[in-house]
Parts: structure tokens; C-alpha cells; sequence
């Protein structure tokens, strides 16, 4: 059965069923009832006429609505291709940008791993540090055991408390100094002279007592050392100019280093 034939059919069907139910009673004339019946079989051959041809007529419309959909697709695929084509150095770009930010944010996660090791080892080192030099970055160490310091202001602070340490220790540093000179000991007044980050000579002047100073295993201690008394007077005459500079001899205790590698003797 063709495709042409199938609406015509089933519309022809479809009036006749409805023109069957719809009607009364034949009348009890044969010559009205057959004027009845050719009217019926008139409307119904219209009705399949006007089905048959809005068939045509919407079967026509949906083809070209096919086709049009199928060239707009076919257009979308070309313009999706050429905007492929033309984005294709831009989305390089941004993938290499997305790798660049990848890596920084790895790198910087390792620097900040490294500034928190670095702040660690400085809070372990401070105990071993002279007091005053200490108690001068009491701030700085402070703000570096606290957890809410970005990476800019943890490494500004770490190269501080470095640069500070290191003047320190390129320096005979001398001044009066509140210490407690020996655990549970009252806080006093002294004459300290500190030989950079290595040792110090603390003096009582009015008790005649003299102390030696240094960094040990368990931080910086000091110990009485009578025989530095007059050492340390004349250390801290010359530093303050009362005397003319001469060399002093004071005790010091030197950090065993490694020794040198041998180096094969010439013949």
C-alpha cells in the first residue's frame, strides 16, 4: 500500500465510521435512502479529497523543514570547525598558561615548605643565640611561630632575623645588659661584651665578677670565670676608648671543625 494511498484510506475509514454512528435511522423509503447513501458516499469522497491533499501539503512543508535543519547543521559544522581552527593558538596558549600556573603553584608550595623549615630552625636556634641579640628579635620570632603569616611576610621576617644574626656576628657588640646570670638567679645589671654569635664576656664591675658565655647543646650559658675579670676590664676600657687599643688575651673556647680533605704532596 503506497504512502499516498494510507491517509486517503484511513481518512475515507475514519468518515465513514463517524457518518455511521452519527446518522438515524434509515428512512422507510428505498428511493430517500438511496439519495441518503450517495450523499454519505459525496461528503466522504470530499473529506478524502481535503485529507489527501493537506497530507501533500504538510508533507511537503516537513521536507523542506528537514532540509533546512539538515543545511543548518551542515553550517554549525563548518563554523565549528573554522572557530576550532581559528581558537586552535589561543587554547595552546591557555594550556601552556594552565601548565605555568600549575608550576607556580607547585613551586610555591615548595617555598613555603622551605620557609616553614627554615622558621623552625631558626625558633630551635634562638635559645643558642647571645640574649641580647634574642631579646632584640623577641618580635621577629614571635610573628614567625604563628601559623597566619603568608609566604611574602614569612620570608621578609626569616631574611631579617638572617641579616640580623649576621651583623651580629661580624661585630664585637658591647653594652649594659639585665641578665639572669645562672638559672633561678635575681636579674642583674652587667657589662657584657659579646664576640659576634660565638661567646661573650659578662662583668660585674662592683662585685669584681666575671662571667664567660656561649652557646651550648642546651642554649646559651654562662659560667663564672674569675681569671677573665681583668680581661674583660681591659676589653671593655678599649672598646669604649678609655685606653689605647692593645691586643688582650681572654680565654675562649673555638668549635671543633672538620679537617681539611689531604691533598696528595707534590715531588
Amino acid at each position: 500500500m503506497s504512502p499516498r494511498f494510507l491517509p486517503t484510506t484511513c481518512a475515507l475509514a475514519l468518515a465513514i465510521s463517524i457518518m455511521s454512528h452519527g446518522r438515524a435511522a434509515p428512512p422507510a423509503d428505498p428511493l430517500e435512502a438511496a439519495e441518503a447513501r450517495t450523499s454519505e458516499v459525496i461528503a466522504l469522497r470530499h473529506e478524502a479529497v481535503r485529507l489527501e491533499a493537506s497530507w501533500e501539503t504538510d508533507r511537503e512543508l516537513l521536507r523542506s523543514t528537514i532540509a533546512a535543519l539538515e543545511d543548518r547543521a551542515s553550517r554549525a559544522a563548518e563554523d565549528l570547525e573554522a572557530a576550532r581552527a581559528a581558537t586552535a593558538k589561543d587554547r595552546e596558549e591557555i594550556d601552556d598558561l594552565a601548565t605555568k600556573v600549575r608550576v607556580a603553584n607547585d613551586n610555591q608550595a615548595a617555598l613555603e615548605a622551605r620557609l616553614a623549615a627554615a622558621g623552625e630552625r631558626l625558633l630551635r636556634m634562638r635559645p643558642s643565640l647571645p640574649p641580647r641579640l634574642s631579646d632584640a628579635l623577641d618580635v621577629s620570632f614571635r610573628s614567625l611561630a604563628g601559623t597566619d603569616l603568608g609566604p611574602g611576610e614569612r620570608m621578609q621576617l626569616t631574611v631579617s632575623v638572617l641579616n640580623r644574626c649576621a651583623q651580629f656576628n661580624r661585630a664585637v657588640n658591647f653594652g649594659e645588659e639585665i641578665l639572669a646570670i645562672q638559672p633561678g638567679a635575681e636579674p642583674r645589671m652587667f657589662e657584657v661584651v659579646y664576640w659576634g654569635l660565638s661567646h661573650g664576656y659578662a662583668l660585674d664591675r662592683a662585685a669584681g665578677q666575671a662571667w664567660y658565655g656561649a652557646p651550648t647543646g642546651s642554649g646559651w650559658r654562662w659560667e663564672s670565670r674569675p681569671e677573665l675579670l681583668a680581661p674583660t676590664l681591659d676589653l671593655i676600657a678599649i672598646h669604649t676608648d678609655k685606653r689605647d687599643p692593645e691586643f688582650v688575651i681572654a680565654p675562649a673556647r673555638i668549635a671543633a671543625t672538620p679537617a681539611p680533605a689531604s691533598t696528595p704532596s707534590t715531588p
